[in-house]
């Protein structure tokens, strides 16, 4: 396990305060989100890794041959190294609770992470995810804190794809709580409220 699989930017918790690992979008970096966590809750620990795959110069957290058509080899093989960083970095603060969110690819791998090791989050933050597979059961997320948003207009991230994986987090267990609009791709003030709430709540 190392922390410097991935470049990111990082910020230690302050005492009792949770860490929060932040996954950009394609075509985004560390920087993505760093500045709205940090906003969203000022103690926190920050974690904010940057993808190591380029597609046509976006990066990305895996690889894909297609709009919504996954390297399935490519993405076992990086969820098991970013699933090695998050621990790497969790057993640096071992106390603090750990929360992560993504958007669109950065909220793909974050899920596919949580499916292979639900142990690494307490509370985790799915902005337009894509999961165009059926994930096996996994027992361990029954009473974790999920949020899932979406767009009912979405052409990257379907809709009934979108109810699908709600519908398979809450058959897991999980306290799924949801933000869904009636546009596109688009990341709305609603969901970033949300987001805040999932991030922030006792």
């Amino acid at each position: 396990m190392s922390t410097s699989t991935y470049h990111a930017m990082t910020k230690a918790p302050a005492q009792g305060a949770p860490q929060i690992f932040a996954f950009h979008g394609t075509g985004g970096d560390e920087h993505q989100f760093f500045g709205l966590t940090q906003q969203i809750a000022p103690d926190a620990g920050i974690v904010s890794p940057r993808g190591d795959v380029s597609e046509g110069g976006a990066g990305r957290f895996f690889r894909r041959t297609g709009e919504g058509v996954y390297d399935m080899d490519d993405l076992a093989k990086r969820t098991e190294a970013m699933a090695q960083f998050i621990a790497a970095h969790k057993a640096q603060h071992p106390d603090a609770p750990v929360y992560g969110f993504g958007y669109s690819n950065g909220a793909n791998i974050l899920a596919s992470v949580v499916m292979k090791r639900p142990d690494l989050f307490d509370r985790i933050g799915l902005l337009h995810p894509l999961i165009p597979w059926n994930p096996s059961p996994v027992p361990a997320l029954s009473g974790k804190h999920v949020l899932i948003t979406a767009g009912q207009r979405d052409p990257i991230c379907p809709w009934p794809e979108s109810q699908r994986l709600i519908d398979w987090f809450s058959s897991q267990g999980a306290n799924v709580s949801t933000e869904v609009h009636d546009g596109g791709h688009d990341l709305r003030q609603s969901e970033l409220v949300a987001l805040q709430t999932l991030l922030t709540m006792p």
